[in-house]
């Protein structure tokens, strides 16, 4: 399956859709982790692209005393700084769309308990698809041996193999999907 294709099958969802993909990730993601009080880094849905909305999932974490940061990024650099999220009045939008906050505590990667991956499509092993700019494999690779990558897809149906898949991307622990947890070697 193509980038676009991946693209194209989220955009034919209707927001009904997509707010019920939402809720199912919520519940499954409290279902099968711990997160109270651990230190968590989590992308904020681009609405235009329909990614899943993860601000339940960053209340929900919240009101358990999780630290919960999200990733400012660098299009100069392609890197990303995690800002701890502690209010919607910290937000602004970037000119990609990408809802970022404007100031905050930085959290280095390695402290980070678990890391919640966007993504647009994910094989049976764990190699995801993503948009191409590799923040997330660059992030990633920072991070503590003991930090759990836990990638939230739309659909239940994982893709047999991605192609290119070369030595520098990061695979996935985990992907929640609305009916799912798949759990990768």
């Amino acid at each position: 399956m193509t980038y676009t294709r991946f693209l194209d099958r989220r955009k034919a969802l209707s927001p009904k859709e997509l707010e019920f993909i939402s809720e199912a990730i919520c519940h499954q993601t409290f279902s099968n982790y711990q997160l109270e009080g651990k230190r968590i880094s989590l992308f904020l849905p681009i609405e235009r692209k329909k990614e899943i909305n993860t601000y339940r999932i960053w209340e929900k974490a919240l009101s358990f005393g999780a630290q919960v940061a999200v990733p400012k990024a660098n299009f100069k650099t392609n890197e990303m700084k995690h800002i701890l999220f502690e209010s919607e009045d910290q937000l602004e939008i970037s000119t990609f769309g990408i809802p970022e906050p404007k100031k905050g505590r930085v959290i280095a990667a390695e402290h980070f308990d678990f890391v919640f991956v966007p993504l647009l499509g994910v094989d049976k092993k764990g190699n995801r698809v993503g948009y191409g700019k590799g923040f997330y494999d660059r992030f990633l690779r920072k991070c503590s041996p003991r930090c759990t990558f836990i990638g939230l897809y739309h659909f239940d149906d994982l893709i047999e193999q991605v192609e290119d898949t070369t030595f520098q991307d990061i695979r996935l622990n985990t992907c929640i999907t609305p009916n799912h947890v798949y759990r990768f070697g």
